[in-house]
């Protein structure tokens, strides 16, 4: 019998819902005597007091299954395997969740795991999922993940990142000379129109300002003005990105991104001007000035003074790249951040919880932006904690209608795209094959039909499941989902078949193993049918079943 044999009747099991979402709560687990970082409790206090001022109750605490599967996917990029799963379960220590963080972020096993996921988030930020992609694009992909993989794995301090890529120079592509992958944030945005997007890209990412549309006009809203973003444009006119070929070819070989003498627009280099006009036809001048006023040496040799390097100085000695910082990880764990859009803060745009996200980013600064630190503290809060159930004790909590978030809950969402195709990796019971390069290739081949580019002046990209036919055959009877469901010798389901000491158990293995849950009743008897339509074989019931695991909507929600 081929794999997928039975696809229509998998199909309509899914089709028509049969496999139920459940939402399981267990009691509160027992308090430890570990000492937790006071952090944790700081940020326990805000958000309490938050559910205090708006009388509300929160959910209560998610079970360990579910807070296990949710901090894989969160930290790691996948769920666990079931093997991961049932070490976690089957600690009764009071302090197992903080193991479990701190195994994650600093156990070797996961140091790879780790770095590749925080690279492909950090990666999208920076170039979008269709940056490098394109063999006439300036921007090289491998670079940009080669430089993030390497600084992850070590660790590099959250404001030494941010300098490196603002200020970097060198080579785009691994093995060219001169090679340095932080280029890659700015190779493709310094050589576009006046360098607009490269000031609008840093500003927005590293420090939460939105500028973009101010290089024509002033802000309605914030305090943005014109005359600001061409202060801050100034200090990307000394950049400048190039091509090199191979060999004296005309085949691309790669970028280089250089600071060069710029002599302004008045073509006088010691007072290196910029103009801009205004909306009412006036012409004005502007220099390198910071958000905060600070000015630096008009000349435009890079002798006199490298702009950017100023720039990044400048940046490290911001309030703002501390609050950026801390609100970016929060949205990316809670789901939602202080501010929305998370990157447009500032007094314009008042922050849900303005002291906690102030004392956060304090306490990050103070932790010499460790990146680890921060994702100890917010996996262990506890907001991060919650099941995530709306009920009537905090029905006002739900920023999908525009509530602003009060984080008394763990709000439902789906996983990226990259998180699905690991977490299909990791449900067929080993990891992917081939060289780093061919395994890169692979997840990149299969992304691309998730990808959705917006025409705004960012480049905006988005990834989605938005239920189209192509996407829903793909992940019915893709490579990923055959390999996952395979019943062939050493996989998944073959060894889940010699498990256990019963069917029922068995199925409560694999329910576990994809959605963190054990089956309900419902889900039970449909076992029991499929297997008497399969002759009484087990092997082929668990295949189905798991089939339709990894193709429900419940597989791919981060809850």
């Amino acid at each position: 019998m081929t794999p997928f044999k039975h696809s229509q009747t998998r199909l309509l099991m899914v089709l028509s819902g049969l496999l139920t979402v459940a939402t399981v709560v267990s009691p509160q687990r027992a308090q430890g005597e570990t000492v937790q970082p006071p952090q944790i409790a700081m940020i326990n206090e805000a958000i309490e007091q938050g559910w205090v001022d708006y009388e509300i109750s929160p959910a209560k605490e998610a079970d360990d299954a579910s807070w296990c599967r949710r901090v894989y996917l969160d930290v790691i990029g996948r769920i666990p395997n079931l093997e991961e799963l049932q070490e976690f379960t089957s600690d009764r220590s009071n302090d197992r969740r903080e193991k479990l963080v701190d195994r994650l972020l600093h156990d070797d096993r996961y140091t790879e795991a780790y770095a590749n996921h925080w690279a492909t988030v950090w990666t999208n930020l920076l170039i979008g999922r269709g940056g490098g992609m394109d063999r006439r694009d300036l921007t090289n992909r491998d670079g940009m993940m080669k430089y993030l993989r390497d600084s992850f794995a070590t660790n590099k301090p959250y404001d030494r990142m941010v300098y490196e890529l603002v200020t970097a120079e060198g080579a785009t592509k691994p093995g060219a000379p001169g090679f340095n992958g932080a280029v890659n944030f700015l190779v493709g945005k310094v050589n576009e129109e006046k360098a607009v997007l490269a000031a609008s890209s840093v500003s927005r990412i590293f420090l939460g300002q939105q500028v973009q549309c101010t290089q024509c006009h002033n802000h309605p809203f914030n305090d943005w003005k014109q005359q600001k973003f061409w202060e801050f444009n100034s200090f990307f006119r000394q950049t400048r990105a190039l091509r090199r070929y191979v060999d004296g070819t005309r085949d691309i070989g790669y970028a280089e991104l250089v600071s060069e003498d710029y002599a302004g627009e008045a073509n006088d280099p010691s007072d290196a001007l910029v103009f801009y006009e205004m909306r009412n036809g006036l012409t004005r001048v502007a220099y390198p000035v910071f958000t905060d006023g600070t000015e630096i040496s008009r000349s435009g040799y890079v002798d006199d003074v490298n702009r950017r390097r100023e720039l990044g100085r400048l940046m490290l000695d911001s309030k703002e790249l501390d609050q950026m910082a801390a609100n970016r990880y929060w949205s990316m764990f809670l789901g939602y951040g202080f501010t929305k859009p998370i990157d447009d803060m500032g007094p314009h745009n008042n922050a849900t919880h303005p002291e906690l996200l102030d004392k956060l980013a304090t306490e990050f600064r103070g932790a010499s932006y460790n990146i680890k630190d921060l994702i100890t503290w917010i996996t262990l809060s506890r907001p991060y904690s919650l099941a995530s159930v709306l009920g009537s004790n905090n029905q006002v909590d739900d920023p999908s209608i525009g509530e602003t978030p009060k984080f008394s809950r763990f709000y439902l969402r789906q996983m990226a795209a990259e998180q699905l195709y690991q977490s299909l990796v990791a449900a067929s019971g080993g990891t992917s094959k081939g060289t780093y390069e061919e395994q890169e290739q692979k997840r990149r081949e299969w992304l691309r039909q998730f990808v959705v580019t917006f025409g705004t002046d960012e480049g905006d990209e988005a990834t989605t499941f938005d239920g189209s036919i192509p996407q829903a055959l793909m992940l019915f009877n893709g490579e990923l989902t055959q390999r996952a469901t395979s019943i062939g010798a050493g996989s998944f389901l073959e060894r889940l078949s010699k498990s256990g000491n019963s069917t029922t158990e068995r199925l409560t293995q694999l329910y576990l193993a994809g959605l963190a849950r054990r089956p309900t009743k419902r889900e039970v008897k449909l076992a029991a049918d499929l297997y008497r339509a399969r002759g009484g074989n087990e092997l082929e019931m668990l295949q189905d079943m798991w089939w339709a695991i990894l193709n429900s909507n419940e597989f791919i929600m981060q809850h």
